[in-house]
């Protein structure tokens, strides 16, 4: 088994290393948004609106991590929150398989915390009757605003380890304001995970009827906050891996108190 890990690591490290590779990578990636790729791909029955490496990339990280509470900014959908809840609902049983007690799924231990200025009826409606829904929590109003942040640290106050996930307004103004209030909640080893940082990446005309775009988006955000910081690294070896990712330097993790 060591020899298998020695040989994966050698093979991100190298992949790091392609330069020609990564730069094909992104391409593909810039070109699957004419075929609104990632509208095509559902979790749990739910529209997630991500790439499938994307939702590989969370699922390794929350079982690596073993979170009680991931803080999520943007619904959407649900398909993100249903598919993080089903993964913490495994590492509940991993846990109580291991002490040998039996889960009650309608009292769980981990739960997943949405926030979204707008929860679309039908879409609260599908959440609240999905099997995963006693793991979920929802908050509608602006992840900004002062009020909801401070419900958000009540509600994260129960739990020992968290993790986050920024995917809601792109802009840099937002997006750093974000960071500052949910970063913080993060617990050392886990990750604040930011989306769409590619739209530093991409052509303008990707972003034209957006209000973020190149120089005002989730990366430019990201390295604003590091600024000056020590408490968080870019884990790049999570890029390198995947190759397709909207998240390039947005898997944060926390290294210190």
């Amino acid at each position: 088994m060591q020899a298998f890990e020695d040989e994966v690591r050698d093979n991100i490290e190298g992949l790091g290393r392609d330069a020609a590779f990564q730069r094909q990578s992104l391409d593909w990636n810039l070109a699957s948004a004419r075929h609104r790729y990632t509208y095509n791909f559902r979790a749990l029955g739910r529209p997630i609106i991500q790439f499938p490496q994307d939702m590989i990339a969370f699922q390794e990280i929350i079982w690596e991590t073993r979170p009680d509470l991931i803080v999520e900014t943007g619904i959407a959908h649900g398909g993100s929150l249903i598919a993080n809840a089903a993964t913490l609902a495994l590492l509940d049983y991993a846990d109580a398989f291991e002490a040998g007690e039996v889960v009650d799924p309608r009292a769980p231990k981990r739960k997943v915390l949405g926030l979204d200025i707008d929860i679309r009826q039908h879409n609260r409606a599908a959440i609240e009757a999905h099997p995963m829904a006693p793991r979920v929590h929802m908050l509608q109003g602006s992840s900004i605003d002062t009020d909801i942040a401070e419900q958000v640290r009540a509600f994260a106050g129960d739990y020992a380890r968290i993790m986050v996930c920024l995917d809601s307004n792109h802009t840099h103004d937002h997006v750093l304001r974000e960071l500052e209030l949910y970063a913080p909640l993060v617990t050392a080893g886990c990750y604040c995970v930011v989306s769409d940082t590619i739209v530093e990446d991409a052509p303008e005309h990707l972003s034209a009827d957006r209000p973020w775009g190149k120089g005002n988006n989730p990366k430019t955000a990201v390295h604003a906050f590091l600024a000056g910081r020590d408490d968080f690294v870019i884990d790049r070896a999570i890029e390198h891996k995947l190759q397709i990712t909207v998240s390039p330097d947005g898997f944060l993790k926390r290294i210190g108190s």
